[in-house]
């Protein structure tokens, strides 16, 4: 569909607050007790509702959104006359987010705008999917962590290599899964139980503690956590 980009969600995903955004990049802040944190700065939506899907007419219940922004020109005719119909512009970034295990049953509308707002908060855990850095070709040694050779005593031309991969009498063959070098990064990766540091919704940004995959300006999905819960709900709970 021309210069479009499209981004697949897992199954399994708290999907009663999920919002696509992008990585701005990492920085730090200071608590009131004066502790450094490393946060990463993301900024997520506005979503726009591009499409609904229904179990009557596509098999399973969603909602195509779309993030960003660019030219008319730069999509296909039928990309254009698809996304017209929000008539909210020509999104960057294309995604889905799965409503069969939603807990609510929330409708939404084309042209419905997914925001910040009320999302999350303070506190709160949230998982964040995102593409790692892509690496190229990569040896053993970066791949899989491997020692390499003594780089004395008599080793030539060998400090970086993977070692025997296999005997030619037993086994006569490469066993699968041998660890060896080859294409690194480039996955789709979730990071999950991230912590939200600071909610600002005027400029659509979110700040969590540590660092998620995924290179500067990339397209990310952020939803909550399905794992862990804010420590103020857990208490409550045990009041």
């Amino acid at each position: 569909l021309g210069n479009l980009v499209f981004f697949a969600t897992a199954m399994g995903t708290n999907y009663e607050k999920a919002i696509y955004g992008r990585k701005i990049g990492m920085s730090r802040l200071f608590t009131e007790e004066g502790t450094v944190l490393p946060v990463t700065v993301l900024e997520l939506g506005p979503n726009v509702v591009h499409q609904v899907k229904t179990v009557e007419a596509d098999g399973y219940r969603a909602i195509q959104i779309g993030f960003g922004a660019q030219k008319p020109q730069r999509l296909t005719r039928a990309a254009v006359g698809h996304l017209s119909k929000a008539k909210k512009g020509m999104p960057k970034f294309v995604g889905e987010i799965r409503l069969d295990k939603a807990p609510t049953d929330k409708q939404y509308q084309v042209g419905d705008e997914i925001t910040l707002e009320g999302l999350f908060g303070k506190g709160d855990f949230v998982d964040v999917t995102g593409t790692t850095v892509g690496r190229g070709f990569a040896g053993v040694m970066k791949r899989h962590h491997m020692a390499g050779f003594p780089a004395s005593h008599g080793t030539h031309e060998y400090f970086r290599h993977g070692g025997s991969i296999g005997n030619r009498k037993f086994p006569g063959r490469v066993f699968k899964n041998k660890r060896m070098g080859g294409h690194m990064g480039c996955d789709v990766m979730t990071q999950q139980n991230l912590k939200v540091v600071s909610v600002r919704p005027e400029e659509n940004l979110l700040l969590i503690e540590g660092s998620i995959p995924g290179a500067k300006n990339s397209i990310i999905f952020v939803s909550g956590a399905i794992k862990k819960t804010a420590k103020k709900g857990a208490k409550k709970a045990k009041q």
